[in-house]
């Protein structure tokens, strides 16, 4: 086994001088020109690792080697560099203990006041489409840095950890004294382990794949955006993305791009129709839904099915909305008095014309416009009940429908329903 030198009461002197000191290791640079120049205009000196003090050097930052601190040299192909008690003892010494104070001068470590890190691209390398062998999915598993996040976070009242380069300049702001908000580094700590635990997640969903059933689920969410309300108008809510690995490309409402909520039951429906479609849902409830070759048609059907429910209501088509049918949908009347203009809150669809996009954007400044891609199949249903999820695996849809042959319109007309009951549509 190797030895572990600590460094000497005077070599831990001349490396630090009572200055405060930084640690950087990043594996994503973003912006680390402008971190690092501002640390070091404040006066931090900066300790970094590998290929981030080789980038921070070109920017002309003056930089200490991990290793001039640990006196250990990397080992094991970089998989330990900064596993050591120089560096996490820094990190994890609670200054207002006198007997860690002097732990610390005893074995010549120095403090950190600052710990930037961000971690092997795992989730990137797994879900690339090229692919990616077992063997090398495993060297991007991090483990220094994920400790040193753990660490810093949890010595939040002296360490302000960051692992989003957005928060450079609100950490910059903050040393410099421009704000002093004493949650800042609360916040900053709750985002460290928020990263460190989406990350894992994300290892031991890779490390499951193709089990189905397994016996401990994470589910890896990430707000998106607030919404105006939830379900029912009196809620406040939000819209969180689901950064699962097997949602990587998955389509879904949720990859939703918007072009100027709740249209999940309308999109997952209309998007297991063929021929194209429109179904139209308010609050989750079934209001119409109807297939034609002329998609036109199919959403003046879909609507005159019950106009006063669709008031209000979320409009999904499974085909490219044109000009032709979003000037339909800007000036189509209310059945019941054949004179108000239909109101919606949402319309998606797969796709837009540039010429239909713009005529839906003059329909109202509140309709919300959303271009999904259609949801992949087989993947598994999560649905939350008291005190648990439940989870599904994915509904299959046989074509046995009757032993009896029935007539080709008869069976349209059977699929059609049986689409529409399993996403509680009808």
């Amino acid at each position: 086994m190797a030895e572990i030198h600590s460094t000497s009461k005077q070599d831990s002197k001349s490396s630090h001088s009572g200055k405060r000191q930084a640690l950087i290791s990043l594996s994503d640079k973003k912006d680390l020109t402008l971190l690092g120049n501002g640390l070091q205009e404040l006066g931090f000196t900066i300790v970094s690792t590998g290929g981030t003090a080789s980038a921070l050097e070109n920017c002309g930052v003056s930089v200490t080697k991990v290793e001039e601190l640990t006196h250990f040299p990397e080992i094991l192909d970089g998989r330990v560099k900064t596993l050591h008690p120089n560096i996490h003892g820094g990190i994890l010494a609670r200054r207002d203990r006198a007997h860690h104070t002097e732990a610390l001068e005893n074995h010549g470590i120095g403090t950190f006041d600052v710990v930037v890190v961000n971690l092997y691209p795992f989730y990137d390398t797994v879900s690339s489409s090229a692919g990616v062998s077992f063997e090398d999915g495993v060297e991007k598993i991090d483990i220094g840095g994920s400790a040193m996040i753990r660490a810093a976070a949890k010595n939040r009242k002296d360490v302000l950890v960051v692992v989003d380069s957005n928060d450079y300049p609100a950490l910059l702001e903050y040393l410099r004294g421009v704000h002093n908000d004493p949650q800042f580094p609360r916040s900053l700590a709750r985002k460290a382990f928020q990263h460190v635990a989406s990350y894992d997640s994300a290892v031991s969903e890779w490390l499951w794949k193709q089990n189905y059933f397994i016996p401990g689920l994470t589910v890896n969410l990430s707000r998106k955006s607030e919404v105006r309300y939830g379900e029912n108008a009196h809620q406040k809510a939000a819209f969180y993305a689901d950064k699962s690995l097997a949602e990587v490309n998955a389509g879904g409402i949720a990859t939703a791009i918007q072009h100027h909520g709740k249209a999940d039951a309308a999109w997952n429906c209309v998007c297991d129709f063929s021929k194209p479609t429109c179904v139209v849902v308010k609050h989750t409830n079934p209001c119409g839904a109807a297939s034609r070759n002329d998609i036109v048609e199919a959403y003046c059907l879909a609507v005159k099915a019950d106009p006063v429910s669709a008031f209000g209501g979320i409009v999904a088509f499974n085909v490219e909305l044109d000009e032709v049918l979003a000037k339909d949908i800007r000036e189509f009347r209310s059945p019941t008095d054949g004179e108000t203009r239909m109101f919606y809150e949402i319309v998606v669809a797969p796709k837009y014309t540039e010429k239909g996009l713009e005529v839906l954007r003059g329909k109202s400044k509140t309709l919300r416009i959303l271009e999904a891609t259609k949801n992949s199949k087989g993947k598994l249903s999560l649905r939350q009940v008291g005190g648990g999820w439940l989870v599904k695996k994915p509904m299959i849809l046989h074509r046995t429908i009757s032993s009896s042959m029935p007539s080709l319109r008869r069976l349209r007309k059977k699929m059609s329903s049986m689409m529409l009951s399993l996403h509680g549509l009808v």
